[in-house]
């Protein structure tokens, strides 16, 4: 698997979808990596054929694969020894692998909804809305970028977001307002 596989796989399903979709709306919709995954596929369609995605939905995301690695918890042991960053963060780097959703969302113009549960243990939160808050400042339209947080309380955490029982009303509330 490869970055550019995975987007040149998003975007032919996407073809598939869309002849098959009459009039209706198709979003992209990436959990964890696939949020990476789904900013790069949005923005590929955008640039090469001009085409906008009807809007891009992003669950437990993070601003790219660097910062990732760098802030979960199961590299929290390794970040203390010396060579982590070499070993572990350049390596993504030279495997070809960025999933750089932090610069997708800057030239993005679809509706876009940011998802995320504050009690994430794979995902820290703050890598959510650090991405809001890139989005946020890049978007001419302002209405078209949306962040939900989930409380603790829920126990949502990194998975469960798709079953919370509201998740259906909010995102249909958020593409009714493009």
């Amino acid at each position: 698997p490869s970055e550019s596989g995975f987007t040149t796989d998003v975007l032919a399903l996407y073809d598939w979808a869309k002849a098959r979709s009459g009039n209706s709306s198709i979003l992209f919709w990436g959990h964890s990596l696939g949020t990476g995954i789904a900013t790069n596929a949005a923005r590929k369609l955008q640039e090469e054929r001009g085409v906008q995605v009807d809007a891009v939905v992003l669950e437990s995301p993070y601003t790219n694969i660097r910062d990732a690695a760098a802030n979960i918890p199961l590299t929290m042991i390794y970040r203390q020894f010396p060579g982590f960053e070499y070993l572990i963060l350049d390596s993504l780097a030279r495997a070809g692998m960025f999933f750089r959703s932090d610069e997708n969302v800057k030239v993005l113009g679809c509706p876009l909804l940011i998802l995320h549960a504050e009690d994430d243990g794979i995902m820290p939160p703050k890598l959510g809305r650090k991405l809001y808050e890139t989005a946020r400042k890049a978007y001419k339209d302002k209405s078209k970028v949306k962040f939900i947080t989930f409380p603790e309380k829920l126990g949502l955490g990194h998975d469960y977001i798709s079953f919370h029982s509201e998740l259906p009303a909010l995102v249909k509330d958020f593409l009714n307002m493009k």
